[in-house]
């Protein structure tokens, strides 16, 4: 059974986007600062990043680990649905109170909540990992105790505002066990820790 993994690129001061959604040239600098080729993606979502090796290595297994994605319709929107199918090339649920009319066959839109979105995510995956987004899903998550892990890239920034990795959660404190894995890459920390559960 697949862990249900929250993770994103995040600055010192906690944001995984700055003011007006800027800062993205800062968090994902580590993509493209090292001398190792990392291709993601399909035809028309192909990204050609160049890591260092300890943090390509690191990359590698989550996409090998996770089976489906869970995100929010905002993200899927300023992606444009990532014109069809998700760099990570697995499947993605989409939670909204609006599922648009047409969309690609690599998306699932579910209307129920977060708990029906993970559950739908988890039967897709299967043996694999969930992955969830940061933000309004990962707090949301975290809430209703879905989240067994997260995974933070911390980068050596300071936003100073923005949009934080986890909002204003409601069920503090969120105990955590860890890092049960500590990685440094060129540019970023890889942080892993499991959450307390009960």
């Amino acid at each position: 059974m697949g862990k249900v993994v929250a993770g994103a690129s995040m600055s010192l001061d906690g944001y995984v986007a700055g003011p007006d959604q800027s800062g993205f040239e800062h968090l994902f600098d580590w993509y493209n600062n090292g001398d190792v080729a990392m291709p993601v993606g399909g035809e028309g979502t192909r990204l050609d990043l160049k890591m260092s090796q300890v943090s390509a290595s690191r990359f590698t297994e989550l996409i090998q680990a996770t089976g489906a994605l869970v995100v929010g319709r905002f993200l899927y929107d300023q992606t444009n649905g990532w014109d069809g199918e998700h760099p990570m090339q697995c499947p993605v649920v989409v939670l909204t109170h609006n599922p648009p009319e047409q969309h690609s066959e690599h998306f699932v839109f579910v209307t129920e909540g977060i708990e029906a979105a993970v559950a739908k995510a988890k039967e897709i995956a299967g043996d694999k990992n969930v992955g969830l987004n940061s933000g309004t899903i990962t707090r949301q998550a975290l809430d209703a105790g879905l989240v067994d892990e997260l995974e933070v890239d911390l980068v050596p920034v300071i936003l100073g505002g923005g949009t934080p990795f986890f909002g204003a959660i409601a069920n503090v404190p969120v105990k955590l066990q860890g890092p049960v894995s500590v990685i440094e890459g060129t540019g970023v920390t890889h942080l892993s820790y499991l959450v307390t559960k009960g």
